[in-house]
């Protein structure tokens, strides 16, 4: 995957380090692949990536245009703590199916297959039509930087954020949310009829603004909707949309 690119995190504080920043509990990569995020102050997402254990190493496997703003945090929150970080040259493959040894199952969904970092050939794979199926947001789409919640995003649902692990940068903000309101708004896939570019507004059949339209295939979309005003028919575009019966 040439879209991708992987840092290796070295140093006795590596762990805790991470451990104090991101969404999801580090201690999970002791059973395979992690995937988090890295938040703002104010709660919002700044970027998704996954952990993966390499020995006394974690590596680090984010999008690249999210990279260079990523590392430049991280750097940041560093301070004095005994950590490297430094890109690895390491390429990512992927492939669906059963997980060869190696490799390490995609920890959001079993239908994303797997990932690899060890140079083996992947196959040829655009999932758009497995994460409009199954509502799985992707960096750059539906994860906006400085705009999206994780929890209307759906971390909870794709194994994302812990709720046990203790204090990271944006935590207040992402457990009120879990535990001190219902969600109005979110992601969610819906029935579409057409197509329309990704970011185009969605509007209700009495001309109300209900949300926002994304990825699309296959006669499905992943949209982020204001639930009280999904409950009919909608339109993006030239697109016809609707939830789906009993959503």
């Amino acid at each position: 995957m040439t879209d991708r690119t992987v840092f290796r995190i070295t140093g006795e504080d590596a762990r805790d380090f991470l451990r104090g920043l991101v969404t999801n509990d580090v201690g999970r990569l002791d059973k395979g692949a992690v995937w988090a995020a890295i938040l703002s102050p104010q709660g919002k997402y700044l970027a998704d990536f996954f952990l993966v254990p390499e020995g006394d190493a974690i590596l680090l496997d984010v999008a690249t245009p999210l990279a260079a703003g990523l590392l430049q945090r991280l750097t940041m929150y560093k301070l004095r703590s005994k950590v490297s970080i430094e890109p690895s040259g390491i390429d990512v493959s992927r492939g669906l199916g059963p997980v060869p040894d190696g490799a390490f199952a995609d920890p959001r969904h079993e239908a994303l297959g797997w990932r690899a970092y060890d140079g083996r050939a992947g196959e040829p794979l655009d999932d758009t039509s497995i994460r409009v199926a199954h509502c799985i947001p992707e960096s750059g789409i539906e994860l906006i930087p400085n705009d999206t919640y994780p929890l209307e995003a759906g971390f909870e649902r794709l194994h994302g954020v812990d709720f046990r692990k203790g204090c990271y940068v944006g935590q207040e903000v992402t457990a009120r949310m879990k535990h001190k309101t219902e969600l109005r708004k979110g992601l969610a896939t819906v029935e579409i009829e057409g197509e329309a570019p990704v970011g185009t507004e969605i509007i209700t059949e009495d001309g109300k603004a209900a949300g926002t339209l994304y990825s699309q295939a296959e006669g499905k979309a992943i949209a982020y909707l204001r639930f009280d005003r999904a409950t009919g028919p909608m339109r993006a575009g030239d697109a016809r949309l609707r939830l789906p019966d009993g959503a």
